[in-house]
């Protein structure tokens, strides 16, 4: 279920990834290519991307794991939905043109300096490194989707579900980068009104799967006692 939903929101939010992320998809070292080859390149600063993603979300996993082993897991899903609806009504209070959460401008600066290094080189085996870099680029969408990986409490889990979060962009982010354009900006932008119902309804999900309400896949019922491995030794 939350695998989907991931899905679904990197699916919703990939119009907005490409009014963000698509100058670097116009001026990757592509352009000049045509067929299979175009398409792999495309593909290979994808692979990324996502790989970014993945990594992010097994990290925050993690994360998630020591808090699930302190004997916090209900807790834990309930105040990452919680963190997503407040998001959520932050961005309708203050319009999403005002609601900015970055990471340290030396940081992004570092990732922005070497990512335009890359590109200017213009040389098809760095695409992939492209794919990594932009990754780490500030976005609102991204840090829903490392909550959802935190309340995941696994580093399996973590990562499946910003694969899955990545994968929901792919068609859009390939579609821009291979035609060098997308949708009418009037439907990207009906597109993605849809992107704040989406957050709030995996919100409210997780809201769900911390209240142990005992519904398979949704609700599920879980422990907040840490799972302990007791030996027993016997002697002869």
């Amino acid at each position: 279920m939350f695998t989907l939903t991931a899905f679904l929101i990197g699916f919703a939010g990939s119009f907005h990834c490409v009014g963000m992320c698509g100058p670097i998809a116009l001026t990757l070292p592509v352009r000049h290519l045509e067929g299979g080859r175009k398409m792999a390149g495309i593909l290979l600063y994808n692979a990324g991307r996502i790989s970014t993603y993945a990594l992010l979300g097994g990290l925050f996993g993690w994360m998630g794991k020591q808090v699930v082993m302190a004997g916090f897991q209900q807790w834990l899903s309930v105040t990452m939905g919680l963190l997503l609806l407040t998001a959520v009504l932050l961005n309708y209070i203050a319009g999403s043109s005002k609601l900015r959460v970055t990471m340290p401008g030396i940081i992004t600066g570092k990732i922005k300096a070497e990512l335009g290094r890359l590109l200017a080189a213009q040389r098809f085996r760095t695409l992939y490194a492209i794919g990594i870099l932009n990754g780490l680029l500030p976005c609102g969408l991204v840090y829903m989707g490392i909550a959802g990986a935190t309340s995941t409490g696994t580093v399996e889990k973590g990562m499946l579900f910003m694969t899955a979060f990545g994968a929901g962009t792919l068609p859009a982010m390939t579609a821009a980068a291979w035609f060098g354009h997308l949708l009418s900006i009037p439907v990207r932008n009906k597109i993605r009104k849809a992107v704040p119902f989406m957050i709030a309804v995996m919100g409210i999900l997780l809201i769900m799967r911390g209240m142990n309400l005992g519904i398979p896949y949704i609700s599920p019922v879980l422990s907040n006692t840490p799972d302990k491995t007791y030996i027993h030794c016997h002697k002869p």
